[in-house]
């Protein structure tokens, strides 16, 4: 009989376990806010409640809209208290990021319109999984807004329908779509909520003077106290893109009052990270550090991932203040801290809070005090990470990295292999990017899609309505048809505007993508010539020279790195990385050819913008192809001068063996190589071109009609 008991009492504790480990998996995580949505109704009418009081112990308020539904951010444990005059108060634990209905007895207040039981819970259904597909599947979630928009709405469930669809196309970063639904989502119903979100999408889609006149259209007396640090917060954002610092401090310090006087500690954690942002821009750095701490010890208070993310920012702190010590510490904690966060949770490759990524910039910090040999095991560590996670973009920046670490250690050898696995890894990165530019067209093509389909949905409403009115007034059915007929027609010219507004969009990210891998590209291809000149040195056994072409070499490399990521650099600078070149060509094949660079006096070099890294290909080609091959001396000329008031012409002229008999002496690898650096000029001169409207022009001809014919390549520059 003990036995059986005890039996019984096992199974029932191995119920409840399993019970409790099912909920867990399909909750949300405790620590984490997520928007919680429910309605407040009369329990025998099933009648709604409008303006209750819905409040969260961390100190958030909102009031139910007209149809009685509310939503508020809360986490898992929060309790929410409903409170009206017509009931007693109610209050409610939070279990799980599931739909609440409030049922409440003795309920006055009803509802006149007398909409369909049937249709409310086809709404909140499609509402509902809308919001569960928010961030797993953008098409998913906007097409249950159009079938919770298909259903018999009202002008409240539109606004909230409209509002929702805005908060999904803000996550995917589809600001422009996120303003339209926004605005029209306050046409049917103004709500305070909503009206900050349109502000913040304003400046997240660039247009921060708007979202500034947007944020200050808001009455604070209308806010609540979550939402006026919200506002405050958003004000301060603003005036920090329009660089106006002071204003800014001020905004984040007034809405940190509110924050700590209502005990809104998320809040309080974000806005003295932010202020301290600020005074770090402003280079108060005593200041900056001073908000840092109070951060730190904040977000130690929240939970794991919080405080993960504030040491991750303060050790970028660190860094732009040359503390590499203090950078080193937190990003220490901070990959102890993502272990444990990997233990319940999957973070992605684009996310800063990745071992990876800190152990990276450990390897670097270290490298910035000549600590090389520390250094080494986090860059490879860092390497071994990203190629496990497949996360190429620092797999490449490590191991580039690795080889400059390798390369300032002596290790020459380790470091030209570690030079070719990047060269890998580049050629990886760039299919893999092509690959994600696919995805991300046929990502936008089927949002385009859903969204026609909501915008074909608003249209068939308002064709329905007109429909009806004319039957009720015939009298002004003419009149009224020609104002359906126009109001369609601008309709159609708005949709296709924000289509056309949106491709544009798409397009030039799509370049910028393009531009960044072919740039990619380039930088290792010019790293391993030059890397072959040093170790033609070393070869044979001419190490001053060696020293000597790796001090002018290391000099280029520092100019060639800071521009890599500009899209045009001033023609001064170009020219100076020319020289650094040119020079490093002319100290290996001095007896092959000498060499001029002219610069017109009239010439203002910091007025004309040029991409970085255009020229050299062309000498590269010109020594290497050209000149080399010459039997007497060759000369090299670089001519830089005028054409009109807004543009110059760069020419690059060689007297070498010219591109026939070159091309004849080729090996089949040296025709696939070259074909592929001038397919690569080809390709970005031609995305600039379209994006920056035909600014660079470049013809290729023979210098002279002799034996050695000799190239000539006129580059054309349009001042901006």
């Amino acid at each position: 009989m003990k036995i059986s008991k005890t039996y019984y009492i096992l199974l029932l504790f191995c119920f409840i376990g399993f019970t409790a480990l099912g909920q867990n998996r399909n909750s949300a995580d405790e620590n984490t806010l997520f928007t919680i949505r429910g309605s407040v109704s009369e329990k025998e009418t099933n009648k709604p409640y409008k303006n209750v009081e819905i409040l969260v112990n961390g100190g958030r308020y909102v009031t139910t809209s007209f149809d009685g539904s509310f939503d508020i951010k809360a986490k898992i444990g929060d309790e929410l208290i409903i409170k009206h005059p017509d009931f007693e108060t109610i209050y409610y634990v939070i279990k799980s990021d599931e739909r609440i209905n409030i049922k409440v007895e003795d309920a006055t207040q009803s509802d006149s319109r007398g909409r369909d039981k049937g249709d409310f819970k086809r709404f909140n259904q499609m509402i509902d999984s809308a919001d569960v597909y928010l961030k797993k599947d953008a098409e998913k979630s906007v097409k249950f807004i159009g079938d919770a928009l298909n259903v018999n709405t009202s002008n409240v469930q539109n606004a909230e329908a409209y509002g929702l669809l805005g908060d999904i196309y803000m996550h995917w970063k589809q600001f422009d779509l996120a303003i339209s639904a926004y605005k029209i989502s306050l046409q049917n119903l103004e709500t305070a909520s909503v009206k900050l979100k349109l502000s913040k999408g304003y400046l997240n889609n660039g247009d921060f003077e708007t979202s500034l006149s947007s944020y200050k259209l808001l009455d604070e007396k209308n806010l609540s106290n979550y939402e006026k640090t919200v506002w405050y917060e958003g004000i301060g954002d603003a005036y920090v893109k329009l660089k106006d610092f002071t204003k800014a401090v001020k905004a984040y310090e007034d809405g940190l009052k509110v924050a700590q006087k209502h005990l809104i500690a998320p809040k309080v954690t974000d806005l003295n990270s932010k202020i301290a942002q600020v005074y770090s821009a402003q280079g108060s750095t005593n200041k900056a550090k001073s908000y840092f701490s109070n951060s730190l010890n904040l977000a130690e208070n929240e939970n794991k991932k919080r405080a993960v993310e504030e040491q991750v920012k303060v050790a970028e702190f660190n860094n732009l203040n040359a503390d590499y010590e203090g950078e080193i510490v937190l990003r220490k904690q901070a990959i102890e801290g993502i272990k444990d966060i990997e233990r319940d949770s999957i973070i992605s490759n684009d996310s800063p809070l990745t071992s990876q990524k800190q152990n990276y910039k450990i390897g670097n910090a270290l490298i910035l005090q000549n600590k090389n040999d520390d250094a080494i095991p986090y860059l490879e560590k860092s390497r071994k990470e990203a190629g496990e996670k497949e996360d190429l973009v620092v797999e490449k920046d490590a191991t580039r990295k690795l080889s400059e670490a390798l390369f300032r250690k002596g290790d020459t050898k380790e470091g030209l292999a570690m030079i070719k696995n990047y060269e890998n890894i580049v050629d990886e990165l760039y299919a893999k990017k092509e690959q994600e530019i696919s995805q991300a067209a046929l990502f936008s093509r089927n949002i385009a899609e859903q969204q026609n389909r909501i915008t074909s949905l608003e249209s068939d409403r308002a064709l329905s309505k007109s429909t009806y009115e004319l039957t009720q007034e015939r009298n002004k059915s003419q009149q009224f048809i020609i104002y359906s007929l126009i109001g369609g027609l601008v309709l159609l010219l708005i949709t296709g505007y924000l289509m056309f507004k949106y491709i544009k969009q798409q397009r030039l990210a799509n370049n910028l993508l393009a531009l960044k891998s072919l740039r990619s590209q380039m930088n290792p291809h010019f790293i391993f010539n030059a890397l072959n000149s040093v170790n033609t040195f070393i070869a044979t056994n001419d190490e001053r020279t060696a020293n000597k072409y790796l001090s002018d070499f290391s000099q280029l490399m520092r100019a060639v790195l800071e521009n890599s990521e500009e899209d045009f650099i001033p023609l001064k600078k170009e020219i100076e990385l020319l020289n650094l070149y040119t020079k490093l060509e002319h100290f290996r094949f001095q007896d092959k050819f000498d060499y001029a660079i002219d610069v017109d006096d009239t010439i203002d070099v910091e007025e004309f913008q040029i991409p970085p890294m255009l020229l050299q290909p062309y000498i590269e080609n010109a020594v290497w192809h050209g000149l080399r091959y010459k039997k007497e001396k060759g000369h090299l000329h670089i001519h830089i001068q005028p054409k009109s008031a807004a543009e110059i012409t760069i020419t690059i002229s060689d007297d070498g063996i010219g591109r026939t008999r070159s091309k004849a002496l080729k090996t089949d690898h040296q025709k696939k190589q070259n074909s592929k650096g001038m397919n690569n000029i080809k390709k970005r001169v031609a995305i600039l071109n379209e994006m920056y409207k035909d600014k660079v022009d470049v013809a290729i001809a023979d210098f002279q009609e002799l034996e050695d014919a000799g190239t000539k390549v006129i580059v054309t520059l349009k001042k901006d």
